[in-house]
């Protein structure tokens, strides 16, 4: 069985170990998860799949802007392939909306050609570069951001179903 669900501070150890393998070089510490999953302004899932932790992503929309970050999305090496990095997504677009949040941005590593598309065919499109931004690496970010306003219903993005992880 898949579930997802909010993060709870139980998730912290989890959610690092998946942080650290997903990001080696520049991975959050647990300090700056654990202030991110306590925050008000934001939202946390995690996704797991037969008792296993193989996905989290995150949301910052403060309550009352018009403006909100996708903070980071990670599927386990081994778990991907099966539409999970979407359903994170997609839930974390609802969130955002929900919010009332109507431009929605996220960093992309530069060398990441699979999350790219994966963001453009959710509506993100590239709105400027940082160069260098990751680090140690070099590696420039894209910036990207979706339109939230004007989708009725959402149109353009699918709400996933929290149980089984099917589209609605």
């Amino acid at each position: 069985m898949t579930t997802l669900r909010t993060a709870e501070p139980g998730d912290l150890d989890a959610i690092m170990a998946l942080e650290r393998a997903s990001f080696p070089t520049d991975a959050w510490s647990a300090h700056t998860m654990h202030d991110e999953l306590a925050s008000p302004h934001g939202r946390y899932l995690v996704l797991e799949h037969e008792g296993s932790l193989v996905g989290y992503a995150g949301l910052r929309a403060v309550a009352g802007s018009r403006d909100g970050d996708v903070q980071t999305i990670a599927v386990a090496a081994a778990s991907r392939g099966h539409g999970w990095g979407r359903m994170l997504l997609t839930e974390l677009i609802a969130e955002a909306r929900r919010r009332g949040v109507h431009d929605l941005f996220l960093e992309v590593r530069a060398d990441n050609p699979v999350a790219q598309a994966l963001y453009a065919s959710e509506g993100f499109r590239e709105v400027g570069r940082r160069p260098r931004y990751y680090q140690p690496d070099d590696v420039d970010a894209i910036v990207m951001q979706a339109d939230l306003t004007g989708r009725p219903g959402g149109a353009g993005f699918r709400t996933p179903d929290l149980a089984t992880g099917a589209d609605e």
